[in-house]
């Protein structure tokens, strides 16, 4: 990757701002979170969860938003190149991530010397950021689901029952937090292994010619 330009085609001004409100939200999510499952001040229970609240609303709103926005927005489907097309193609298998996925695998377990760089996102960015969008769906589920004023209402109630109770569903949302925590970690760090070029146009949406 640190071979590769970074050119705004790669991240459309309006995907900088969508990763803007996804970061913003996962933070607020997370300390509410925390706090709203051991409180360690007092006073301030009630401006958590409304916190808590918002952002779950703000952060499943964009994510639709971002959803519908790869079918019509155009972006790079290469590192390194102006050339564009319709972002959903960047989600989907291509054939320059055939036969990637393992090689892939190898070089992150330290078996392979050479990183592997196949299309704008590599095989095993495709399964992480796909896997995100269930994710964050279901962890908006749970958080109805062990809600006062929702977790009666059937839809709600019927994932109850099948998990047992409210409190195996307050332990899936507990671990579904440290999942999205975990991984936005190996993101980061993943993300700027090479060099600070992928946060420079994420973040500053400043292009970078190596």
């Amino acid at each position: 990757m640190s071979g590769h330009a970074h050119y705004r085609e790669a991240h459309p001004l309006v995907f900088v701002i969508t990763h803007y409100i996804n970061l913003i939200c996962m933070i607020m999510l997370a300390f509410s979170g925390f706090y709203i499952h051991f409180p360690f001040f007092d006073g301030f229970m009630g401006v958590a969860r409304g916190m808590h609240f918002v952002a779950m609303y703000v952060i499943i709103i964009n994510l639709t938003f971002r959803i519908i926005a790869a079918f019509f927005v155009k972006t790079a489907v290469q590192l390194g190149t102006r050339e564009v097309d319709t972002d959903i193609k960047n989600w989907l298998p291509q054939a320059e991530n055939k036969h990637q996925f393992l090689e892939t695998v190898k070089y992150y377990l330290f078996f392979r010397k050479e990183g592997v760089i196949s299309a704008k996102y590599g095989s095993l960015q495709k399964i992480a950021y796909l896997a995100t969008i269930p994710l964050t769906y279901l962890q908006a589920y749970t958080g109805f689901a062990i809600y006062g004023p929702t977790m009666d209402w059937g839809f709600f109630a019927g994932g109850i029952d099948m998990v047992g109770g409210p409190m195996n569903m307050r332990i899936i949302h507990y671990f579904g937090m440290w999942i999205f925590i975990v991984f936005t970690m190996i993101h980061a760090y993943l993300a700027n292994i090479y060099n600070l070029n992928p946060s420079k146009i994420i973040f500053l949406w400043k292009e970078t010619d190596h």
